[in-house]
């Protein structure tokens, strides 16, 4: 297994978190900007992005998708709810919401925060709404689906910590914020960081 990251990408942790919660060997590569743009990666991946896994011969990007299947590679660690029950369904919709309602406000509003405040201010309303959305899922659980702790909360965790390095931490809620704490505090999360970087 060969999970491709670039120097200070975000995406790539989610996939070695989720790699260091089930405890399966893997190797690292981290490019440079201009290696991850040249013609070998653009080989893996079309638009030379990161993260990408290599494994028995396949070549998967797109960190959701990623998690989703290493889960389904490694059941026993129960990182995914059994297919086809509606704790699937949670895990699936959880997983898709952060990169489709969290991330994409979040980032807009941090990259718009000095050229348009106007919008950033737009899209950082956005993306509380989003994060209340995931409070009012956290109001009775520690964690998104099936009261244990799931890819989804690697995909949502990580999304929502990005608000500590755009300077956003007091536009979550205090449960939120508890939330992060908690998912800080894995051992795995840990050895992730520092073999990505953080």
């Amino acid at each position: 297994m060969r999970v491709y990251h670039r120097e200070h990408a975000g995406r790539p942790l989610r996939v070695v978190w989720t790699l260091e919660e089930l405890g399966v060997p893997y190797e690292l590569t981290v490019m440079s900007r201009e290696e991850a743009g040249g013609e070998e990666h653009l080989a893996r991946h079309p638009l030379g992005r990161v993260p990408v896994v290599e494994y028995d011969g396949a070549r998967v990007f797109e960190s959701a998708a990623i998690c989703l299947q290493l889960a389904d590679m490694y059941p026993e660690a129960e990182l995914a709810p059994p297919a086809a029950t509606p704790e699937r369904a949670m895990l699936y919709q959880w997983v898709i919401f952060a990169p489709a309602e969290l991330e994409p406000p979040l980032l807009e509003a941090a990259f718009r925060a000095r050229k348009d405040p106007e919008r950033a201010a737009a899209a950082l309303s956005r993306f509380k709404d989003a994060a209340d959305a995931v409070a009012a899922a956290l109001a009775s659980s520690e964690y998104l689906v099936a009261d244990r702790f799931t890819v989804a909360d690697v995909l949502v965790g990580t999304t929502l910590s990005w608000t500590l390095r755009a300077g956003y931490e007091d536009s979550l809620p205090p449960s939120l914020r508890d939330y992060i704490a908690r998912l800080t505090e894995r051992p795995a999360l840990q050895r992730a960081l520092a073999r990505t970087g953080g």
